[in-house]
């Protein structure tokens, strides 16, 4: 039986990411195996890390080589250039994939760049679709540091929405101005972002105790779509101001679901052809081998970094 190494569990480790060998993986009809080059981690995977039993395999997002086309004839052929997402195990050589979770990388794209789109770039992608037609219309996006707010940022500027993001830190001002954001707002306040509203669309990663002030801002027929609580997961609001507000929604995102619904590679496209043609500007603040996902893993919950890591699989 052939081998391949995979991230996996290991609560005796100090890291507990490690890397180990194991089976090669075997693809289903309508799966194509994926000869790894780049993976990205995120924070929802790094929690369930820290709470999956010994030998499991974590990851979703990938860049790499199709090694051999599905069976069903579905896909791409042997050699092509992807990217894609799968429910859990993407941190390995070797990979079998859905070939409707994955998509053809430009040749322009690297594999770097396209790791970095998965689940933030598509999470992005999906709430902005909650807010319909947004041409001149206002979006607030919260946290806009993050890999998704980043990506909201960009996406809602490129639907013609007027924009206004909140940052924690007044040293990510400059970055988040470069996306083309009219107004920004620092600290954890986001009173000030009210006065660039009413709100078409909120989309909104921290919660927290001053969720109740973001919630108001929405304009009657909004909708707010969550997908994060990184600052509190109990907020509180005025229910009477906000149904007052008319036919406001809010709604609670998570990417799996949505992609039951529209299979990952029809986003993946969109998301690589945009950066293939400089419109999107995936930003990777750490590059480095995957040899060194446990301290990367560590850096990312400790908030050493703001940007998408992305590690290169040997």
């Amino acid at each position: 039986m052939s081998t391949t190494q995979s991230i996996i569990i290991d609560p005796t480790s100090p890291d507990r990411f490690v890397i180990r060998d194991g089976p090669a993986p075997t693809a289903l009809p309508n799966q194509a195996l994926i000869r790894v080059k780049a993976i990205s981690i995120n924070r929802g995977e790094v929690r369930m890390g820290m709470n999956a039993p010994a030998g499991a395999k974590i990851g979703w997002d990938f860049a790499g080589i199709v090694d051999q086309p599905a069976a069903d004839g579905t896909g791409p052929k042997a050699g092509t250039r992807v990217v894609g997402m799968i429910n859990k195990g993407s941190w390995a050589q070797l990979i079998a994939a859905p070939t409707n979770a994955i998509a053809e990388l430009p040749a322009n794209v690297t594999f770097t760049q396209a790791a970095a789109l998965p689940v933030a770039g598509l999470t992005a992608l999906h709430s902005l679709y909650k807010g319909g037609f947004l041409l001149g219309k206002n979006v607030l996006v919260t946290g806009a540091t993050g890999g998704t707010g980043d990506f909201a940022c960009q996406l809602a500027r490129l639907a013609g929405a007027r924009v206004t993001a909140t940052v924690r830190a007044a040293s990510r001002e400059p970055f988040i101005r470069s996306l083309g954001v009219q107004n920004i707002v620092v600290g954890e306040d986001p009173s000030d972002a009210a006065k660039s509203g009413p709100y078409s669309l909120i989309i909104d990663s921290v919660a927290g105790p001053n969720f109740g002030k973001v919630l108001a801002m929405l304009a009657t027929g909004g909708t707010c779509v969550m997908f994060g609580a990184t600052g509190g997961s109990e907020p509180t609001f005025n229910a009477s101001k906000f149904y007052a507000t008319g036919s406001a929604t809010l709604y609670g995102m998570i990417l799996f679901n949505e992609l039951l619904r529209e299979p990952a590679g029809i986003g993946l496209t969109i998301l690589a052809d945009l950066v293939a043609t400089g419109k999107l500007k995936p930003r990777v603040e750490i590059e480095e081998s995957w040899r060194k996902i446990g301290q990367i893993a560590r850096d990312l919950m400790d908030r050493k970094f703001t940007g998408k890591a992305v590690l290169n699989v040997d």
